[in-house]
């Protein structure tokens, strides 16, 4: 596993403190998710796999980097979280899909990640060589695989641990551009702020389950303010956005009835990012 993730870290330290162009920028992404989707417990049930592809390219062919190759993944974990690579490769949990309520909710999520790539937040923290481990900080950022020995070994090549965490004007930023692309696709903006509200409650009871959320995510109080001030702003919401459907309880249905994830690897202690 270090050998691989050592492979995928090289490419991305040579591109450190260099411009990025859109063409490395995809490169990059669809190398680290070669790397990740070898790691990760990714779902492949097909009806699971569509649903969330139409749901997230409804939205991402309506944005200003429409011309990608936009791929979603579902990655089978309870732990609620979403993740994207650079590129247009982006990373949902089950435990995420699970923990929202409305179609709405999903649906920002998903465009908030979209809104990460859209904006290039993590070139520009590579090119600023503040960011060095995409893949490895995936995978403990989706999962548990960095309380075993083995995981923080693979995060911590070349002595420097890595850190998924955006900025606060980058999460703020995501959650306009989710606002704005959601409404393009005739969805409720307020999805946005609503499953943060679901992830602050989740947070009171199931800790364990949401804390990689908060970890990568930050400021979720601040971010709920601030998502409905834009929404009111731009005047987002309109009568007749979608909000919920009969196929999005479908899809928790068919989550619900996915295998356990796999254990996560033993051994050693140290917590995750």
């Amino acid at each position: 596993m270090v050998k691989r993730f050592t492979a995928c870290l090289v490419v991305v330290v040579a591109l450190s403190a260099c411009s990025v162009s859109s063409d490395q920028e995809v490169a990059i992404g669809q190398q680290n998710s070669q790397e990740i989707n070898a790691q990760l417990p990714i779902v492949t049930d097909a009806d699971i796999n569509n649903y969330v592809t139409e749901l997230g390219d409804s939205i991402a062919r309506l944005t200003s980097r429409g011309d990608l190759d936009w791929h979603f993944y579902v990655v089978n974990s309870h732990q609620v979280n979403a993740f994207a690579l650079p590129g247009g490769f982006v990373y949902v949990n089950r435990g995420l899909i699970e923990t929202a309520d409305r179609l709405d909710e999903l649906a920002g999520a998903l465009a908030h990640e979209i809104g990460h790539v859209i904006q290039r937040h993590s070139v520009k923290q590579m090119e600023s060589s503040q960011k060095i481990g995409i893949a490895a900080t995936l995978v403990c950022t989706l999962t548990n695989a960095c309380n075993s020995s083995l995981g923080q070994a693979a995060i911590n090549i070349g002595g420097s641990a890595v850190v998924a965490k955006h900025s606060r004007h980058d999460e703020l930023q995501a959650d306009s551009e989710a606002i704005v692309n959601v409404t393009k696709a005739g969805i409720d903006p307020e999805g946005v702020p609503a499953l943060l509200e679901v992830l602050i409650r989740e947070r009171k009871t199931q800790p364990g389950l949401v804390e990689g959320w908060f970890a990568s995510h930050p400021l979720e109080e601040t971010r709920v303010a601030r998502a409905r001030q834009v929404i009111q702003e731009l005047d987002a919401e309109k009568p007749g956005q979608l909000q919920d459907t009969p196929g999005f309880h479908n899809l928790k249905e068919a989550i619900a009835r996915l295998p356990e994830p796999p254990p996560a690897p033993s051994g050693g202690g140290g917590g995750g990012p």
